[in-house]
Order: C-alpha cells, then structure tokens, then sequence
C-alpha cells in the first residue's frame, strides 16, 4: 500500500503563561512511501517524527493537509477502518494474558463480517508467531519472557489482522546494543517476507540506515532530505543532515575559497573549482582523510585508538568546529606504527580524499559544493 503525505501540518496550542503561541510539530510535509518499502523516519527527539507516525496511524488528527492510503483519503478515517499495525515503544502487552490471548486479541475484537472463526483466528495466531519466530512460547505470560521476546510478540499482534501500513514507534528503545542489531534483523526480514508497508521511527541513525529502503531525516517538524540511506551520506543536502549522519560523526571546519582553491586555516587542501570566494563550513567524513607525510592539511596528534581493523587517529586542528579531528585509516597502514609510539601534540598531516569533502554555505548551511570522486 502507498501513503501518500500532502502538505500535512501539525500544530498543538501553547502551554502556560510563557508559552501562549502553537507549537508546530509538523510542518507541510510532503512524503510519498512506495508500496512494499521500508521507510525510516529519522531525526532528533522532538523532530516530529512520532507526531507524523501517529497522524498516519489516525490517533491524531492534522491541522491541515491529507493522507492518502493508495488512492483512498483516511484523513478523516478513525484509525481502527485504516487497516494499519501499530507496535508502541514500551511493547503494551498485556501483563496478565499469555503470549497466544496477546496476539489473539486484536482478532477477537473485530465484529461482524470481518470476525474469522475461532479456527481461523488460532491459525492467523500461529502463523504470526512463527513469522517472528515466538511459536514455542504461545503459553507464556510477557513477565516470562525477554526484552527481545516481548518485541516480537507486538510485532506479531500488529501482523495477525495483516495490515496494509506497519508503523514501528522507536521499537528496539528498549533493548540492549547485541539485542538491538539481532531485532533490526529480524524486523527487516520480516518486512521483505511479508512485503507490508513499512514506517519506521527512530534517531538512531545507524539503525534507520541499515534496514531502511529509503530515510527522511526531519528537523523541528520540517523534512531536511529524503532518499536511500548511502545516498543521502554520501551526498547530504545540508550541514545538519551531514552532522547527524554517520558514525563517528563528520569533521566540520571553518575554512574559505580563494581563487578556487580551498583553504583551513592558511593550507589549501583541494581545488574547488566552479565555487566563488566565499567564507564555508568544510564537512570532512572520518574516513577522509590519508595519512601522508607530504599532505596538505596538518594537525596536531592527540591520541591514537585501535579498533580491530581500523585506527582512528584523533588530533587537533585551530578551524575545526569540534573538538578534536577523528581520523580513520587502515590498521594496515605503513604510518599506524610511527603514530602509536610518536608523542602527543607531534604534527601528522593528512591528504584529503575529495569525494569525502563537502562545502556548506556559512549562512544557510546547504551544500555548495562535494568533491569528485
């Protein structure tokens, strides 16, 4: 199924004293989620991103603007006719009903024609709880089970009415860092086997790109960019879709052209050609930058940590906006040795490889210009 957001606004009323005027959350988005994909809705806490899945879901309403469910409006439609699943941040399972009667229940509250029988509705039951893979422990009660297991049951109460739109509100919140990776897993396997229509929410940003057929990274209630995770990393339309992208986040310096060539500080790093003179922030992602003797762009070595097969150099630059310059290159590098045994605050410099720079406009922060590849 396609939804489809034209211009859809959301604003709340002012609380208090000092805060008398409306509160935008959402603020004429304009989104169309293909049919059968997985969409992540990406941004910090308060970007409107829940406020979004809820107006989708039908728990809110818009202040302006429509939702469309392939060709049919739902803007109006309470959201139990929108034919959607629902899986909450906190699970809401039922505490005193074992995991069968939880996964059962949205069955047996249908009414009329669209009640199945009893046998019906036990075979819809076990097919949900072998999708996700809970079909040996039908007879427990949430309280027996683990973090990941109650997860799974929402999920499979939220596919057992087979819905036309699967909305996810932050569902691995709530579980450590190895159960989080296995659960994103299996939430991405379960949404190509079922080819349901899938929005999900989250500000993990290394969630959201690592199942997601396409991310809208949104901020104060406005989409900043949408498209395919690597996409939108490699080519990000502004500073702050830049900066909340990627881990270890982007190194972003003060820097200026000059006669097309790009300076930070007084050392011209690349060419710049086709960018007039201008004051820019200059985006340099960690894996930017070679360490090379003779490189163009020096700095002052704080500490080096190894990672397996990465190093990540970490120095000092006077431009830099943060607060030191994360650095990754090769465990295997020739250098890696000279760095571990050199000592703090030496000089080690670095050639800048050019796809992985982007210029941003000092004022507007969009993106002027990226290197060539």
């Amino acid at each position: 199924m396609e939804v489809v957001l034209r211009e859809l606004t959301k604003k709340f009323p002012g609380r208090g004293r000092k805060n008398r005027g409306e509160v935008t959350a959402v603020d004429r988005m304009d989104l169309e989620i293909p049919d059968g994909s997985l969409v992540g809705l990406l941004g910090p806490s308060g970007c409107g991103k829940s406020t979004v899945l809820n107006l989708i879901s039908g728990l809110l309403g818009p202040t302006e603007g429509r939702i469309l469910f392939g060709e049919e409006d739902v803007t109006l439609l309470p959201p139990e006719k929108r034919g959607i699943g629902l899986v909450f941040q906190n699970y809401a399972l039922y505490p005193h009903m074992t995991v069968k009667q939880n996964i059962l229940f949205p069955l047996e509250n249908l009414k009329g024609k669209a009640r199945p029988s009893r046998e019906e509705m036990l075979k819809k039951a076990e097919e949900a709880a072998k999708l996700v893979q809970i079909d040996g422990l039908m007879d427990r009660k949430p309280s027996e089970l683990s973090g990941g297991q109650q997860q799974r049951v929402a999920i499979a109460r939220a596919l057992v009415k087979r819905p036309q739109v699967l909305l996810l509100d932050e569902p691995l919140s709530n579980l450590d860092a190895r159960l989080r990776i296995q659960t994103r897993e299996e939430i991405r396997r379960i949404q190509r086997e079922t080819k349901i229509t899938t929005v999900f929410v989250t500000h993990d940003q290394e969630e959201a790109m690592s199942i997601s057929d396409l991310i809208v990274v949104m901020r104060e209630g406005v989409v900043q960019q949408t498209g395919r995770p690597q996409e939108v990393y490699d080519s990000p339309d502004n500073l702050f879709v830049a900066k909340f992208l990627g881990t270890p986040p982007i190194n972003v310096f003060c820097g200026r052209v000059r006669d097309h060539r790009l300076y930070i500080g007084e050392e011209a790093v690349l060419p710049a050609d086709g960018v007039s003179d201008a004051e820019v922030y200059v985006g340099v992602r960690p894996e930017g930058f070679r360490l090379c003797e003779t490189g163009p762009l020096s700095c002052s070595l704080d500490r080096v940590e190894v990672m397996g097969r990465d190093v990540s150099v970490i120095s000092e630059n006077a431009a830099s906006v943060n607060a030191v310059v994360r650095s990754i290159v090769g465990a295997e590098s020739g250098l890696t040795e000279a760095l571990l045994s050199g000592p703090k605050g030496r000089e080690v410099r670095f050639a800048l490889v050019p796809h992985k720079v982007f210029l941003f406009d000092r004022e507007t922060e969009q993106r002027i210009f990226r290197g060539e590849h």
